[in-house]
């Protein structure tokens, strides 16, 4: 990362935060409630640059890291979930992809448009048989000269009802498992592609989680992504940076609930005085901001390891499981001391808390996300756990 003074990441902080409290904070509830994708708020933030945040100038982002894409999804995410996995589906998924894999060419096609915000990226993997077991799916690609066919579906696509471009994961021979996933590039007027069901969801409403098909779907071969067999790879890399992010949106929702449940706490009044004269209530805050304080430290830590090149599958999984799980508590306390008034539309606590729940499960369900730690943790005594 070449700016990653804390000066700089400060003033970032401060820029995004003022951002999101004009401009996303005051339509959040409508969106949600239209179950429309915000797209106005959307070319704002492509405006400001913060689709950038993570790439290298030369690729027409601000250089600021993951450290500063996690200050990204942490502000945003004080206020509006959607908005924060439309981006991160862009950027982190789409993008970050192409940015790890993606030859010269594709980088200055396609990621310098998705960095300025000019085009909206899809991250296509997860199957209708096979979400966990990412390694077993049935897409197929097979090369004709110099083009490559894609059959087969996708499910639960972020973005994918309006992305310009996708990344989309296939296998060249489904007996080869992991070894046999390709990635490619595929543009959403490609014919033979196809979008599907738009889902109707508990939450994230704003953001678009489509189905999509690829019948006989051509891509030029300039569109593969790195080579044949490549693909699980650079899939599991891209989510290992994911999680961290994920991680860091948690806890800008963490903080939201929190802030509101102290100034809360101090204006509500019972029995003659403040809830928050009370034992009960000073625990919940109290215990609130120990799990804050903890997911601030692991999320950075976790980005601070990645953009300096270091590995961080286990740390990236462990910020992914403490931190989703921890807001959930968080958004759920928020609510108790609420009381009526947070299990109310009047304030955001229920959208948020709607929200919350998927993050245990996408980018890897937090039992994978065990699975993955108990993974490394042997591995660091030099023992390779079985099926």
């Amino acid at each position: 990362m070449a700016r990653d003074t804390q000066q700089d990441l400060k003033l970032l902080r401060q820029t995004i935060r003022e951002f999101v409290e004009r401009e996303v904070a005051p339509v959040a509830r409508m969106y949600d409630e239209q179950e429309a994708v915000p797209y106005p708020v959307l070319r704002k933030a492509a405006e400001l640059g913060l689709f950038g945040i993570p790439f290298p100038e030369q690729y027409g982002g601000s250089d600021m890291g993951i450290t500063g894409y996690c200050v990204l999804l942490e502000e945003i995410n004080r206020h509006d979930a959607s908005l924060g996995t439309i981006i991160g589906a862009s950027v982190q998924l789409a993008g970050m992809t192409i940015y790890l894999a993606g030859s010269e060419e594709q980088k200055q096609r396609y990621l310098v448009p998705l960095a300025e915000g000019r085009l909206i990226g899809a991250w296509c993997l997860t199957e209708p048989n096979a979400g966990s077991d990412a390694a077993h799916i049935t897409t197929q690609a097979r090369q004709e000269g110099d083009t490559w066919v894609l059959n087969g579906s996708k499910m639960w696509i972020t973005n994918g009802s309006f992305a310009d471009i996708l990344v989309v994961f296939a296998t060249v021979d489904p007996a080869l498992g992991a070894r046999g996933i390709t990635a490619f590039i595929v543009e959403k007027d490609t014919p033979g592609f196809k979008v599907g069901k738009i889902e109707e969801k508990m939450g994230l409403r704003a953001s678009h989680t489509a189905s999509v098909y690829f019948e006989d779907c051509r891509v030029p071969a300039a569109n593969l992504i790195g080579r044949p067999g490549e693909g699980f790879r650079i899939a599991m890399q891209t989510l290992d940076i994911g999680r961290c992010a994920l991680g860091a949106a948690s806890l800008g929702s963490a903080k939201q609930a929190f802030e509101l449940s102290r100034r809360y706490a101090v204006e509500r009044k019972q029995f003659g005085r403040p809830i928050a004269d009370f034992q009960a209530i000073q625990f919940k805050l109290a215990d609130m901001l120990v799990k804050i304080h903890t997911m601030e430290q692991i999320v950075y830590h976790c980005a601070a390891l990645v953009d300096n090149g270091q590995p961080a599958t286990l740390e990236s999984s462990i910020v992914k499981l403490y931190c989703t799980e921890a807001a959930s508590q968080v958004i759920d306390e928020a609510i108790q001391i609420h009381g009526g008034l947070g299990f109310s539309r009047e304030l955001p606590l229920e959208r948020m808390y709607r929200d919350a729940r998927v993050t245990r499960i996408f980018e890897g369900t937090n039992e994978i996300q065990r699975r993955v730690i108990a993974g490394e943790l042997f591995k660091q005594i030099g023992y390779r756990l079985g099926a």
